[in-house]
């Protein structure tokens, strides 16, 4: 028995496709640590000069996570170890970019989650975190990113931006500002005026009361 030679063909090519973006985005993963790294080492030694100190913290946690504390708030960065390719209907398989070559469009996916850093300190279990944004990373090192604000508006062009240590600064300072922006408010009175005997009882307990940065609002950047 003898394999099609058009089946074998589509699967090295396949493979060896995914095993480029993987690597892609594994190399670009490793700049951002190293870069919010630097970022926050730089922050330490601006806190030293402050007369009131602010908490920076940077913690690797493996191959594929790493998160930062600043100021009461936490991002976290994850890779996803699998490779992804945009719906038919993605508005970057319109781009003249992937028609040219379609392989493009297969990318991998670094997240990154801000987290009340009082979430984790308390364990908090049921409070909410949200992705502010999620860059894409193709075989080319060309990405873009779905994201919030500063980020989603400004690192959108697939065609024309690759990853270098410039832009990963930029994008990185760009999730600290935002971040930084995204300000905790009080969610609407009907939603928290009922509290139980036993939530009151345990003390408001950890596991009991969900707080997160717009708990029963909209996200504020959905609407911009």
């Amino acid at each position: 028995m003898e394999l099609k030679e058009n089946l074998k063909e589509l699967v090295f090519n396949k493979g060896l496709l995914k095993q480029e973006v993987y690597q892609a985005t594994k190399e670009t993963f490793d700049l951002f640590r190293t870069t919010t790294r630097e970022i926050i080492s730089q922050f330490q030694k601006a806190n030293e000069q402050q007369e009131n100190k602010i908490r920076f913290e940077f913690t690797d946690r493996g191959d594929f996570e790493f998160e930062v504390k600043f100021a009461g708030d936490v991002l976290i960065f994850m890779m996803h170890t699998n490779v992804f390719e945009f719906s038919r209907n993605h508005e970057v398989m319109k781009s003249p970019y992937i028609r040219e070559n379609p392989n493009r469009s297969y990318c991998g996916v670094i997240h990154i989650y801000n987290f009340l850093a009082d979430s984790f300190l308390y364990q908090r279990e049921n409070d909410l975190g949200y992705m502010i944004g999620r860059v894409f990373v193709n075989n080319e090192k060309h990405y873009f990113i779905e994201g919030k604000r500063e980020l989603g508006m400004l690192y959108n062009n697939f065609n024309t931006s690759i990853i270098n240590p410039e832009t990963v600064q930029g994008i990185v300072e760009s999730a600290i500002e935002y971040t930084t922006n995204f300000d905790l408010l009080t969610p609407p009175y009907d939603e928290v005026k009922l509290v139980s005997v036993g939530e009151m009882r345990s003390n408001f307990d950890k596991k009991s009361l969900v707080t997160g940065k717009r708990l029963g609002f909209r996200f504020q950047a959905d609407t911009e």
